[in-house]
């Protein structure tokens, strides 16, 4: 968990909604990030986990995208109360 309050998608507990605060990390991977549709303010839910979280099920607005590690880390969100 960073400073600020929002953490990686790596830390969302499974089936937890959560809103995308930013996209940060290596300038072409956030490209692709956020022409995929994480833009901030969306709302994503952690869907499924695999051993190691590599790769991760995320959902974004009805489709579930599997993203290794080093792209869900790059996705900073704020945990949904």
């Amino acid at each position: 968990m960073t400073g600020n309050g929002s953490m990686s998608v790596l830390d969302l507990p499974k089936n937890g909604w959560a809103r995308v605060e930013k996209v940060e990390g290596e300038p072409t991977l956030c490209t692709r990030l956020l022409e995929m549709g994480f833009t901030p303010g969306e709302c994503i839910r952690l869907v499924a986990t695999s051993p190691f979280h590599n790769p991760v099920a995320v959902n974004l607005r009805g489709t579930v995208f599997a993203l290794r590690d080093y792209e869900a880390s790059c996705l900073k969100v704020c945990l949904m109360e």
